[in-house]
């Protein structure tokens, strides 16, 4: 799916018409907007619009004209970017973009009548803390089976314009994040589903879009997010499936201690670490599977000091006490990998 977070665009028109053909064009028109009345409205807009950014917090019905009479041209998701071109009491005259990952590639942009209640735009007073506020609640709904069926898009598409909106705002880096996070989640549960989810090797199944996740590190450098989205890109370098090869994990560990190096105080720095123990404790039942002795008693060693790195660090970690738990087993000769071994 293209697009990354970017800038609401304004679209406009020009045209130079020469005076010779000018009265065809005249008679052309005059003939259309005759025909024109007894056809339904079109649903692209003729004519773009320029005006502030908004976006709506809800559900809501684009009409002809500003009436709830009038005939519907669409219906508004929540965080759909919008121009307002004019304001009429508690009506606003808008133009939806589309961008195709946000919305059904089948509509196109459209102009109409909202009403404005529920609107937020870009001048709007606290409206980064406003848009926040509202994709969270709707994040925290998409966990729930009763929830909105597209409460996480929208909680998305939210974050996306408080960003989009306002760039300096003390919010956009988490909102960028999120928007991004959200993304991923979505991406990597459609990735698992398909046949190619079981290959061994990562480049052999369809990787997940990382531009937004660079975006934020190139953003936002040595900040919490930038550090969440680096850990986030490693599940594209992880096997789908070990099919009990010492490479897979041998290759995964050096990813997690890796990224426990270069982010040493980041927010998944203690998940990353004990990652990296239990791939050194599965590697440690892997060679003593094929009597590689050596390599298992080397494995265990680097788990137990990985362990205690985690120990020292991270000492209230759920992740240091799991930590713990693997090497106990290491100890006492318990298999983590291939436990029907016991």
């Amino acid at each position: 799916m293209p697009g990354i977070i970017g800038s609401v665009k304004s679209l406009r028109q020009s045209a130079t018409i020469s005076t010779i053909v000018m009265p065809l064009v005249l008679l052309f028109s005059a003939l259309s907007s005759v025909q024109g009345l007894s056809q339904k409205p079109d649903k692209r807009a003729e004519k773009a619009m320029a005006g502030p950014r908004a976006t709506s917090l809800r559900q809501t019905p684009l009409y002809v004209s500003p009436d709830t009479t009038s005939q519907k041209v669409d219906r508004i998701q929540e965080g759909r970017e919008l121009i307002v071109a004019e304001s009429s009491g508690p009506w606003v005259r808008v133009f939806a973009n589309t961008d195709i990952e946000e919305v059904d590639e089948r509509d196109a942009p459209v102009s109409g009548w909202m009403q404005s209640k529920g609107i937020v735009q870009e001048t709007t007073p606290n409206g980064d803390l406003i848009l926040m506020g509202e994709a969270a609640s709707l994040e925290i709904l998409a966990e729930d089976a009763r929830g909105p069926r597209n409460a996480g898009q929208s909680a998305r598409l939210l974050y996306r314009r408080l960003v989009e909106f306002y760039p300096t705002s003390p919010l956009a880096a988490e909102a960028a994040w999120r928007a991004a996070d959200i993304r991923w989640q979505f991406e990597k549960e459609d990735v698992s589903k398909r046949p190619s989810a079981k290959e061994r090797e990562a480049y052999m199944r369809e990787q997940l879009y990382e531009d937004e996740m660079k975006k934020i590190e190139k953003t936002w450098p040595h900040t919490r997010q930038a550090d969440l989205a680096a850990f986030a890109m490693i599940d594209n370098k992880l096997c789908g499936d070990w099919q009990g090869q010492e490479k897979c994990p041998e290759k995964e560990s050096q990813f997690f201690e890796k990224y426990a190096d270069e982010h040493p105080d980041g927010p998944r720095t203690a998940q990353a670490l004990y990652q990296a123990v239990y791939r050194q404790a599965v590697l440690s039942d892997m060679y003593s599977a094929d009597n590689s002795d050596k390599k298992a008693e080397s494995a265990r060693n680097r788990a137990k000091e990985l362990a205690q790195r985690l120990q020292a660090k991270f000492p209230a970690s759920d992740y240091t006490a799991r930590a713990a738990a693997l090497v106990y087993k290491l100890e006492q000769g318990v298999a983590v990998y291939g436990s029907d071994r016991d």
